[in-house]
């Protein structure tokens, strides 16, 4: 799910944006929430050192010492992934904006096709990119890659497990193994698991322990690819827990 942050200082403009865009994530199903608004700098200085945010909409002219220009370059000396989307009624801030790496400047009034128009292409862009986002199958829903443990086939349907809830496709394996980051792979038949999510590996047991205390079969189909892979693969779980054997071995 994304999560969208609002800040304008106009208290009505503020609610009429988030009604707009929330009436945009209901007519096509965005996998989308606005997690915060606010109407000053200083308060969304505070939300975003405390919380992740993955688009913002931002107004320019705050009326306050701090404009919206400063909390855009604030932002990229911190984060240069978070979508930054401009809104303005003085057109003569465009090209400035556009420094700070903005993903779209919009202008006031809002405009209801002009803000579907940007959250579209704001969703082709994440999903055509490299930004740590997943699809669910067919679906507009878009998980955090560092949130799915494994994807497992239940059925007709693949179940995206993550610590939090799981999300479910109706979509077969082999419609989405090409398009998943190379730390993902096929354990099972039934399994395909993100390696930065393993604690351990019980090769006699043939299963693997995942962080979160779940657990993923090792079928004999794949363990020879899987062993290859994580040998050759160098990485560090959340918690540090485990390492691969070249790892191990340099230190």
């Amino acid at each position: 799910m994304l999560n969208f942050v609002l800040c304008d200082d106009n208290q009505n403009i503020l609610n009429k944006l988030a009604q707009m865009l929330e009436n945009i994530f209901i007519k096509y199903d965005y996998d989308a929430t606005i997690t915060y608004k606010c109407d000053n700098a200083e308060d969304l200085f505070d939300y975003i050192n405390k919380n992740d945010i993955d688009v913002l909409f931002l107004d320019i002219n705050l009326r306050n010492k701090i404009t919206g220009l400063d909390i855009a370059e604030y932002i990229r000396k911190k984060n240069k992934k978070i979508y930054i989307i401009f809104t303005t009624g003085h057109l003569e801030y465009a090209l400035v904006a556009y420094k700070y790496k903005t993903f779209d400047y919009i202008p006031k009034p809002f405009v209801s096709e002009r803000l579907e128009l940007t959250i579209s292409r704001l969703f082709e862009d994440i999903q055509s990119s490299f930004s740590n986002f997943i699809k669910v199958g067919n679906s507009q829903m878009l998980i955090k890659e560092d949130d799915i443990l494994y994807i497992k086939k239940n059925n007709m349907k693949l179940i995206y497990h993550t610590p939090f809830q799981d999300y479910s496709s109706y979509i077969a394996f082999n419609k989405i193994e090409h398009t998943l980051p190379k730390n993902f792979i096929r354990c099972h038949k039934s399994y395909i698991v993100n390696i930065n999510s393993i604690s351990s590996i019980d090769t006699a047991n043939n299963c693997i322990h995942l962080y979160n205390n779940d657990i993923c079969p090792i079928g004999p189909k794949y363990k020879n690819n899987l062993l290859e892979v994580l040998s050759n693969y160098e990485y560090f779980t959340k918690d540090n827990r485990w390492v691969n054997e070249s790892q191990r071995n340099a230190n």
